[in-house]
């Protein structure tokens, strides 16, 4: 009898330990995932940064050349210089 109770607290202490190391595992990958889709938002901020910019850019580019467009059309139909 204190056979089959010392192989029941030993099984269960070997599941416990098991379970113990499952545990720690999944934590380890969920610690390593989250480093990864913090790693991939911070990269991808960092390129909607570098194409805000991009875009703001060309969009001063863009008016600029339509206000001097503007300014030459108004100018050959006579009319009065336009901002």
């Amino acid at each position: 009898m204190v056979e089959v109770l010392a192989a029941v607290a030993g099984a269960s202490v070997g599941v416990a330990g098991l379970g113990i190391v499952r545990a720690n595992s999944q934590s380890q990958a969920g610690r390593e995932s989250l480093v990864r889709l913090t790693s991939a938002m911070d990269n991808l901020a960092t390129r909607m940064d570098l194409l805000h910019t991009d875009m703001m850019a060309r969009d001063r580019e863009i008016f600029g050349r339509l206000s001097d467009l503007e300014r030459s059309v108004a100018r050959l139909e006579g009319h009065s210089d336009r901002n």
